[in-house]
């Protein structure tokens, strides 16, 4: 039995979340890569994670990428939570970074793209385990976030038919990465 907004009998009811900004049509943003490469990476210790990431694939000839991150020690961990936006902006905006020394990398994902400015950008979600044995969630700051004495493990799909990039997303008021073509092949179209 489900009630009136969808939800299986004995579960909250699915919520509707509606942004502030105009309602983009495509929910969805997507691109193929026909030419993905994968391969596998090891941060080092001592190291940012978004130092290391960037590092290697940059030496990969890789500016954008979908990655999975596995197991590890983390010397020092920022990370971030999401929580309802008080000036009613957004629906939702990042809070206060939390640190933690000596935590316990579980599992993440991330994108690599560029920002705005076209610098390289890494985007971070990920589960990990406090000194104290407390297993938590959040965005990841890979920035400040520092690869303890265990080295993380990265399988890397490289998108190398389009790029990742950030842009202010009118329905959301929030910068999104999202697939676009090159510019080179942007500019190739127009002429």
């Amino acid at each position: 039995m489900q009630d009136t907004t969808g939800a299986p009998a004995g579960h909250p009811p699915f919520r509707t979340v509606v942004h502030p900004g105009p309602l983009d049509p495509v929910r969805i943003a997507a691109m193929s890569d026909t030419r993905g490469r994968h391969l596998r990476l090891i941060l080092p210790s001592g190291r940012s994670i978004h130092e290391s990431l960037v590092k290697g694939l940059t030496e990969e000839g890789i500016s954008s990428a979908s990655m999975t991150l596995l197991d590890g020690d983390l010397e020092t961990l920022v990370f971030c939570l999401a929580q309802p936006d008080p000036s009613g902006q957004r629906v939702a905006m990042y809070g206060q970074p939390h640190s933690e020394r000596n935590a316990r990398f579980i599992f993440g994902n991330a994108t690599l793209g560029k920002s705005v400015d076209g610098s390289p950008s890494v985007h971070c979600h990920a589960a990990f385990r406090t000194e104290s044995g407390t297993v938590r969630g959040g965005h990841v700051l890979t920035d400040r976030t520092v690869v303890g004495r265990r080295s993380i493990a990265v399988v890397v799909t490289a998108l190398d038919s389009f790029e990742l990039r950030i842009g202010f997303d009118d329905e959301t008021r929030m910068p999104l990465m999202r697939p676009r073509a090159h510019e080179a092949n942007q500019k190739a179209a127009h002429v």
